[in-house]
């Protein structure tokens, strides 16, 4: 009976250093904070906000129908992983200089994953930037590819405004927003995601913050619009406490569609039919598996995605920085340009760092991912 009783205690006690520990983990800034106060009585009152935490438009499974968390478990840490699950050498890239590209030019400069520059009608954004090695809390975990690392927050210019979808750690870096905070003007960002934000220093006055349907009138007569997107959000445990988003972005010469992280749904023709045609479509396009199809949706639905939209020009990322998936680091853009051909849409694949003109009709670009 004794031993009975000290196994018991045993467990207790390891089950207590285990919460212990934890939440000293996740107190670090790192993790930023849960809203409260004026943003937690703001989401309460949401139609989007039920039984504590943010709902898709229709109903979405983390795991697909035909998989189980521990075959996909196994499937991470134990079954063999494709030898070109990582590249074999450096990911082909350009360290164009941000800060000097002239403020009367349109365009698009990818920073790797699902981090992007854009600058229009004057007015600069940067969107969901991971500018450090490593795409969540820990430096040791879900390292950057090399090659696919060469834009630092050092790089990054003064900006009009930074844009977030979501608080995942490979869309929203701690270390990065830390340190461009004194080169941003406003933070546009989905409902919840602004209680980060307050605790890494950003002012209140800087959060420009909806659900979707909200809207923001911008520098320029430029206007943003939240719409939705089918995932999730969360930075602890605890998931979707925070909102998830994609955006349309009407500025007086063009319209661009933010896509996020989203599986594919009805949303997507909904999207088109309200805001589009879009002149550029940026639709996240790897980290992509079956089994949470309905979170990241496989390249196929992309491409319907993408039509769905009405997108005249597709500009696929969430690639070629991270392994997130078990896909080779190649394959998305294998699959959507592939795809894409055969449906004869216009898919634009540049390298890291390559300037891409918003003006442009002819965009011409190299299979960089073959080399």
């Amino acid at each position: 009976m004794n031993f009975i009783y000290q196994m018991m205690y045993l467990f207790i006690a390891i089950a207590i250093l285990l919460i212990v520990a934890y939440y000293i983990i996740t107190s670090r800034e790192v993790f930023g904070a849960e809203p409260a106060g004026k943003r937690l009585e703001r989401m309460k009152h949401s139609k989007l906000y039920k039984d504590k935490q943010f709902q898709n438009l229709s109903y979405t499974p983390s795991i697909a129908e035909g998989y189980s968390m521990p075959k996909v478990l196994y499937d991470f840490f134990v079954a063999k992983k494709d030898p070109l699950l990582k590249p074999l050498k450096n990911i082909p890239s350009v360290h164009t200089i941000l800060k000097e590209i002239p403020k009367d030019q349109d365009v698009y400069v990818w920073l790797g994953h699902s981090s992007y520059f854009i600058q229009t009608d004057g007015v600069s954004f940067l969107i969901d930037p991971v500018l450090s090695t490593y795409g969540s809390p820990f430096k040791f975990f879900n390292k950057a590819f090399p090659g696919s690392d060469i834009f630092k927050p050092e790089d990054i210019p003064d900006l009009d405004y930074l844009v977030i979808t979501h608080d995942h750690f490979d869309h929203l870096d701690y270390p990065t927003v830390k340190k461009i905070k004194d080169r941003v003007g406003s933070v546009i960002l989905p409902l919840g995601v602004g209680a980060h934000f307050e605790k890494w220093g950003y002012q209140e006055n800087m959060l420009i913050e909806e659900e979707w349907g909200g809207m923001a009138y911008l520098k320029n007569n430029i206007k943003i619009t939240f719409t939705p997107a089918r995932h999730f959000s969360g930075r602890k445990i605890k998931r979707n406490g925070t909102l998830w988003t994609s955006y349309v972005l009407e500025t007086p010469t063009k319209k661009i569609f933010l896509g996020g992280d989203s599986g594919y749904d009805t949303h997507f023709k909904m999207i088109g039919d309200q805001y589009g045609p879009f002149d550029y479509a940026i639709m996240e396009n790897g980290q992509y598996n079956e089994a949470w199809k309905y979170i990241h949706a496989l390249p196929e639905d992309v491409i319907q995605a993408s039509i769905d939209v009405n997108a005249r020009n597709i500009i696929p990322v969430h690639s070629s920085k991270f392994a997130l998936a078990l896909h080779p680091w190649n394959e998305p853009l294998q699959k959507i340009t592939s795809l894409g051909k055969e449906k004869n849409l216009r898919i634009l694949t540049p390298m890291i760092g390559e300037t891409v003109s918003l003006d442009e009709q002819d965009h011409q670009f190299k299979a960089w991912w073959e080399d």
